[in-house]
């Protein structure tokens, strides 16, 4: 077996300078590579996170790490405990999913939160063919500190809910479309150029990425409510 050094350099303070630590991207990596690195960080830390992972690397990381779970709709490895602690006064975060296709993703975004140590808030399936759906979870995404916004097909939904919401807005594209979607081209495209100004947006089919954006403003938050 090769020693983790032939094939991986770990960032072991990244956590310290921007509050999230090193995260496995699985795709391209070999099962004993994933369950090396996990292994490594899981040592350091107590707590692992692996994305875009198949059955065939989790069945390597459970090898070494009995404890770690296998999530098959978003395709995380999780091992250990949430990255913080806690609080019963934490803000949440609404990840709101446009259909039940787009739900892979979305559960990608929550479940890495939720492994941050974040409450999620859940909506499902309230694209903007149906916005009546929408309006009658309002108060959920009113509620909420940030809002995750996952879509698909023209990517309408996070233009709908930045005209009714005062809370951040993280949109995420989705490649889930007919042939002039593009593979979320046209979803992404449709975000970027959203009437409702102020939305951010991730790459395609990225709900790990858009997690990282909404841990970075959860920190922001908490640490400034500690100052006052």
């Amino acid at each position: 077996m090769s020693r983790l050094e032939d094939f991986a350099n770990l960032d072991h303070d990244r956590q310290a300078r921007n509050g999230l630590p090193e995260i496995v991207y699985a795709e391209g990596k070999t099962p004993e590579q994933v369950a090396a690195i996990m292994a490594e960080l899981h040592q350091r830390t107590g707590t692992a996170l692996a994305t875009r992972a198949s059955t065939g690397h989790f069945a390597a990381v459970q090898a070494r790490l009995p404890q770690a779970r296998y999530h098959e709709l978003p395709r995380l490895i999780t091992v250990g405990p949430p990255l913080r602690q806690a609080r019963l006064d934490d803000p949440y975060v609404a990840v709101v999913c446009a259909g039940t296709s787009d739900l892979p993703v979305a559960e990608e975004a929550a479940l890495t939160l939720e492994w941050a140590g974040w409450p999620v808030r859940r909506v499902t399936d309230v694209g903007v063919a149906g916005i009546h759906r929408l309006f009658a979870v309002e108060a959920v995404l009113r509620e909420a500190a940030v809002c995750i916004v996952v879509a698909g097909m023209e990517g309408a939904l996070p233009s709908v809910v930045g005209g009714r919401i005062a809370a951040p807005i993280i949109a995420v594209p989705t490649s889930v479309g007919y042939g002039a979607n593009f593979g979320g081209l046209s979803a992404l495209l449709g975000m970027l150029t959203a009437c409702a100004p102020g939305i951010t947006v991730v790459n395609i089919d990225n709900g790990f990425g858009a997690a990282a954006a909404a841990h970075r403003i959860l920190l922001a938050m908490v640490s400034h409510e500690k100052q006052h």
